[in-house]
């Protein structure tokens, strides 16, 4: 029975408790342990700064663990490895081949770029590893476009600090460039390689084109940065192009986001809302975003919604999405006249 291998018979009789599994980072740390320097730096090598820093503190903590626990570990890797498939043989080239039938070469190379794990080495990479105010310095005197690129290949929160910490001027331009940034070509690519070659010492990956940027990943920064700069900033964009814009600022807060307003504001804007209006916006929503609405009603009015929405049936996605964008504007017009609050960056952020 599965009970009686799960313990251990004490000399009497008595049944000791059952070990408890190790868990995984532990197990990778000890493993990295019994690892060469060699072949440990390899696998370091591959894995992101964050999963570094992890393993590193990991392997601290298990430093002196006991032979019985070597060989749990042991035994883990062993069943992994003995449980692995050839799933994975050329799997890079099948999803690629996937989404290009499905969504078309360039749509598929710019969900790719986000998506795709990225190989282990220099270039590019280099960027991860290196303080925001190391990679401002390193583009500030450069190009806006330049900037703009090196923005693409972060995360938004660290996008967010190199942005903060260039010029105000240097800042709206990079912006609009990173909203109405396509493919990044292979020269582009060797110029910011260059720069890390000759700043940072990193060795080039000879990398070739890639697709970033966008409208998705400027809302992304602006929703982090200070409401009061990523309003001006917005404002700036708006003159040069309103199309642009608008678009930042609908992908800058969306239906899903509701579920961040505090129960005050979030009842503010349920009660300025008309049931034609919520029953489809609520078909689509998640469940906790659902309650959470419905928490901010009366139960009779939460009751009346749910037995609409139970009574419509299969709605249209364009109409649930409709709804949900009327919704959103409503709430973007409660904000402007200060009625409630639903966005902006920084201490604001609610």
């Amino acid at each position: 029975m599965p009970d009686v291998l799960d313990t251990m018979t004490e000399e009497g009789g008595a049944a000791a408790p059952a070990r408890r599994p190790i868990p995984g980072q532990q197990a990778a740390a000890i493993l990295m342990l019994l690892f060469s320097e060699e072949q440990a730096a390899e696998i370091l090598a591959r894995l992101e700064p964050e999963e570094v820093r992890q393993l590193s503190e990991m392997m601290y903590t298990v430093a002196d663990i006991g032979a019985e626990d070597i060989n749990e570990v042991l035994d883990m890797f062993i069943d992994k490895a003995r449980n692995r498939t050839m799933l994975g043989y050329k799997a890079e080239e099948q999803i690629e081949g996937m989404l290009k039938r499905a969504l078309g070469d360039r749509r598929a190379e710019t969900m790719l770029t986000k998506i795709a794990p990225k190989k282990a080495g220099g270039g590019l990479e280099a960027l991860k590893w290196m303080d925001p105010v190391e990679i401002a310095l390193l583009v500030e005197h450069e190009h806006p476009q330049i900037a703009a690129v090196v923005l693409s290949f972060l995360k938004p929160e660290i996008a967010a600090n190199v942005l903060q910490l260039l010029p105000p001027e240097a800042q709206e331009d990079v912006v609009f460039r990173l909203a109405t940034l396509g493919p990044v070509s292979p020269e582009a690519v060797e110029t910011i390689e260059a720069l890390l070659v000759n700043q940072a010492g990193a060795p080039r990956s000879g990398g070739g084109a890639s697709s970033s940027g966008g409208t998705s990943d400027a809302a992304a920064i602006m929703n982090i940065i200070n409401k009061r700069e990523s309003q001006r900033i917005i404002k700036a964009v708006t003159k040069r192009d309103k199309d642009i814009a608008r678009r930042i600022e609908d992908e800058m807060f969306v239906f899903a986001d509701l579920i961040r307003l505090d129960a005050k504001d979030l009842g503010t804007l349920v009660r300025g809302l008309e049931s034609k209006l919520l029953v489809p916006a609520l078909k689509g929503a998640e469940d906790k975003l659902r309650d959470k609405m419905f928490g901010c009603m009366s139960s009779r009015a939460a009751q009346s919604i749910a037995d609409e929405i139970a009574d419509r049936g299969p709605m249209p996605m364009s109409e649930v999405l409709e709804a949900q964008r009327a919704v959103i504007q409503v709430a973007k017009r409660m904000a402007d006249a200060g009625d409630i609050v639903i966005g902006g960056g920084g201490d604001e952020y609610v």
